[in-house]
């Protein structure tokens, strides 16, 4: 049986906050779609950020798009500080020109994410 995928309203909700909360305007979350998948076979993956090249955009006529999907098999069990740090992870890799490309692993690190969540956890009145 191959992935299945459905929207995910819930992390698109807290992705939204997330956003909101940390001022990265560059992040049209209208150009960012948001799925559970289900049935995954790939080993110590949590989420994953897609982006549409640009060949794709060209014949669209459209500018960046971007996809965070959830392994629902490993994100769901995680406590809710995990879960945001995840989708801060995946969202990190969205870069400020939202133009299809990514920021790499040696940007959105442990480290950096670590940072980024003591800050919006500050933000949030949790620090």
């Amino acid at each position: 049986m191959g992935i299945k995928y459905k929207i995910a309203e819930d992390i698109k909700e807290i992705a939204e906050e997330i956003v909101d909360k940390l001022g990265w305007l560059h992040i049209r979350l209208e150009d960012v779609g948001f799925v559970r998948s289900f049935g995954s076979k790939s080993r110590g993956t949590i989420a994953r950020c897609h982006a549409m090249g640009k060949a794709m955009q060209v014949a669209l006529d459209r500018r960046g798009f971007y996809l965070i999907e959830v392994i629902s098999e490993r994100f769901d069990k995680l406590p809710e500080d995990e879960k945001i740090k995840v989708l801060i992870h995946e969202l990190m890799h969205i870069p400020k020109s939202f133009g299809g490309g990514f920021k790499h692993h040696n940007v959105v690190c442990e480290k950096n994410v670590k940072k980024v969540f003591e800050h919006y956890q500050k933000l949030k009145g949790k620090k």
